[in-house]
């Protein structure tokens, strides 16, 4: 039998920051979870609303039937202050700052799965995801006792790592001990989170109407982004931050684990979006995060920010796109930075 402190060596071995074990049953949150959905706050996401996957969301035994333990990891991503924006530039949220995270993560699990199979000597069928299993799994992660609550803003907090951490969830069919459970702190009466939401998406404490979220519309969004949203993107043109950024957790972060991710940017120069079709879309980001926003929609977001930066030199770039581009939401919201540039 392997022991937690073994557990929690192996995963450090592994280049993961967190590691926690609960045993498997039915799924924390999951009445929150078909609620949220009932509500219809999960917007185009269908994905999520289809009844398989809100099904298997219930119970991880829908996935894996003879799983004992669901054991969830963290790993860490960058959390210091974002540059200066340079003219014409969009900011995007700094879990894209560099490569997807999918790829080196799950990696970095299944190769933690494998020392701790190892280590038990004994036949295990598993499961590894991250992102892409029907798991709640910032519920499952609060429900170790290891890795932290959820906060206000949605996020998993962890008092040492802030929110700004990645998550992977294993099911396995053996039982693993369970790790020391510290008495974490909650956000309490905080409420900055909710205060400094540009778009007041964060309908109640831990409840995000994803229709009104800036990293939904940015990121997730196929269509038109309403017009009475637009300005309140900012400079974002990729996800964002601001939730984060305001929580107490996260400004008073100290010294943090060096991040694996290798770093490319944290902003994106928006006229080059306008103008870019999907062969150097692909050639650009087909290994990062901002893949999920397609050249469309990343053209889209690029105009909107234009829009909102009031910066002159945009004129061109934002002419071109509303009288030439190929796609015509795209043209539409040039037209729309270009009338709101011109006053």
């Amino acid at each position: 039998m392997i022991d937690p402190g073994e557990l929690e060596t192996l995963a450090r071995r592994a280049g993961l920051d967190l590691v926690g074990v609960a045993p498997a049953g039915p799924s924390p949150f999951w009445n929150a979870y078909r609620h949220w959905i009932q509500e219809g706050y999960h917007g185009d996401m269908d994905y999520l609303a289809r009844a398989d996957a809100v099904r298997r969301r219930r119970d991880p035994r829908q996935i894996l039937p003879n799983a004992r333990t669901v054991l969830v990891v963290g790993a860490s991503y960058p959390s210091g202050p974002a540059p200066d924006l340079p003219p014409l530039h969009g900011r995007i949220a700094r879990y894209a700052w560099g490569e997807d995270y999918h790829r080196w993560l799950l990696k970095r699990l299944k190769g933690f799965l494998r020392a701790v199979v190892a280590r038990l000597e004994t036949p295990v069928q598993w499961r590894a995801y991250v992102d892409t299993g029907p798991i709640l799994e910032r519920a499952w992660a609060q429900a170790t006792g290891s890795l932290g609550w959820i906060g206000k803003n949605t996020c998993l907090i962890h008092p040492r790592l802030g929110s700004y951490f990645f998550l992977g969830v294993a099911l396995l069919d053996v039982a693993l001990p369970p790790l020391e459970r510290p008495r974490f702190p909650t956000c309490g009466s905080c409420t900055q989170c909710l205060d400094a939401c540009p778009t007041g998406a964060l309908v109640a404490p831990g409840v995000l109407d994803a229709r009104r979220c800036l990293a939904y519309l940015t990121i997730e969004h196929r269509g038109p982004i309403p017009e009475e949203l637009r300005p309140k993107l900012g400079a974002w043109v990729f996800g964002c931050d601001v939730c984060q950024e305001v929580c107490p957790w996260n400004r008073k972060l100290g010294a943090r684990p060096p991040s694996p991710l290798a770093f490319d940017g944290a902003t994106l120069m928006l006229p080059d979006l306008l103008r870019m079709n999907a062969k150097a879309f692909r050639a650009r980001f087909r290994h990062s995060p901002i893949w999920r926003a397609t050249p469309t929609g990343l053209a889209r977001n690029a105009a909107v920010v234009l829009g909102n930066l009031g910066q002159p030199a945009a004129i061109p770039a934002l002419a071109w796109a509303a009288a030439s581009h190929p796609d015509d939401i795209v043209r539409e919201h040039a037209a729309w930075a270009l009338e709101r540039l011109r006053g």
